[in-house]
């Protein structure tokens, strides 16, 4: 039996995956359904570019020969090597031995193969690529991203996006007034573009990374843990040491050679339903919010901002875990109409610190004038 499932952005940009294992499908609902919209369609309709994902051994063996039996190029795509070839037709063939994956694109066609050893590995890689499918799609619309988080108001879709330097506090801004009736729209990325004299945004479906303090400080460990030790399993991205961390109740922080923290890795519905969140698909920007988190010193608002920069916008010379290695994205376009735009906005500057309810009084106070 063969499954089929179209996910679709409130921008209708979309990819239809197609596989025949239903687990491969369901993933990919899951990870991309909540922010954006996914359905099960007739596999022999599929139209515009299909992805075909299965667990197929002698496939990948054979995909992964092709590569090596030209000069691949080497790699790093998220987080793993990647050996990529290319031929004079346009189709781009990769192979990531480690993780037992193999894939190739055909842009004349707008078919993608993916096959491996293992249904996890197949499944995240497929649920990863469709998205950057549709990134290619959305970018070639005009569309452009920033590194930022966003919360947006039921009623009227209107959003508040959080910008700010690393550790700033974008994710625990977004979470915190998640908390309070707005929908979390992006927790990290998110597509915007000026269109109809507003700027749209819309979600970039990812795993969400919470660490160890701030799901204490919200008072979410203790549930995530109860889960976890019942058996319920949490993103394959998950370090393990991360995973015995919570089933011995261990709240220390954890930390990579490279200085960046290891972090429970929530899949997007399990913000629905382990932390009680609502997501959003889509909203238009009403203001922009700038945080810095300084522990030990009292929340309050600040005539800080530093405005929008090239640095709140991803590119090529930032894009550090998804090197468009398929040639799905378009040329870079110019950040400046958009960042110009963005600078009009209502803007405020604040400072929190780790007491969560202290923080989220004075981000309600700074989001009041963009609210009104």
């Amino acid at each position: 039996m063969t499954f089929a499932t179209r996910v679709t952005t409130a921008d209708n940009q979309s990819v239809a995956v197609i596989s025949q294992a239903s687990a491969i499908t369901d993933w990919v609902s899951r990870y991309l359904g909540l922010w954006w919209t996914a359905v099960d369609v007739d596999p022999g309709t599929a139209t515009g570019p299909v992805i075909r994902a299965d667990v197929d051994e002698e496939q990948h063996a054979a995909l992964g020969a092709r590569v090596l039996a030209g000069r691949p190029e080497e790699v790093t795509y998220a987080t793993a090597p990647m050996l990529v070839s290319r031929d004079e037709t346009g189709l781009v063939t990769a192979t990531q031995p480690d993780d037992g994956l193999s894939c190739a694109w055909d842009p004349a066609a707008d078919r993608m193969r993916i096959v491996g050893v293992d249904e996890t590995a197949v499944a995240t890689a497929t649920a990863r690529l469709a998205r950057e499918v549709v990134r290619g799609r959305l970018l070639t619309d005009g569309w452009q991203i920033l590194h930022a988080s966003a919360v947006t108001r039921p009623t009227d879709g209107a959003t508040l996006l959080t910008l700010g330097d690393k550790g700033a506090g974008k994710t625990t801004t977004g979470f915190l007034l998640a908390r309070t009736g707005l929908h979390l729209l992006a927790n990290d990325r998110v597509f915007a573009r000026f269109d109809g004299g507003s700027i749209r945004v819309l979600p970039w479906p990812s795993a969400a990374a919470i660490g160890f303090g701030l799901l204490d400080a919200l008072g979410w460990y203790e549930p995530v843990r109860a889960r976890v030790r019942a058996g319920e399993r949490m993103h394959p991205t998950q370090k393990q040491q991360v995973t015995d961390a919570l089933l011995a109740g261990d709240r220390t922080p954890l930390w990579k050679t490279s200085g960046a923290e290891m972090k429970p890795q929530f899949f997007p519905d399990q913000l629905e339903t382990w932390l009680g969140l609502t997501l959003a698909t889509e909203g238009r920007v009403v203001g922009i919010l700038f945080p810095e988190i300084v522990p030990g010193a009292a929340p309050a608002l600040t005539t800080a901002a530093r405005g929008v920069s090239d640095a709140d916008f991803f590119g090529s010379a930032t894009e550090d875990r998804y090197p468009d290695v398929f040639g799905l994205l378009p040329a870079e376009t110019s950040t400046k109409d958009l960042a110009g735009r963005l600078a009009r906005l209502p803007q405020q500057a604040l400072t929190m610190n780790h007491d969560p309810e202290a923080s989220t009084a004075v981000l309600l106070e700074a989001t009041r004038p963009a609210l009104a």
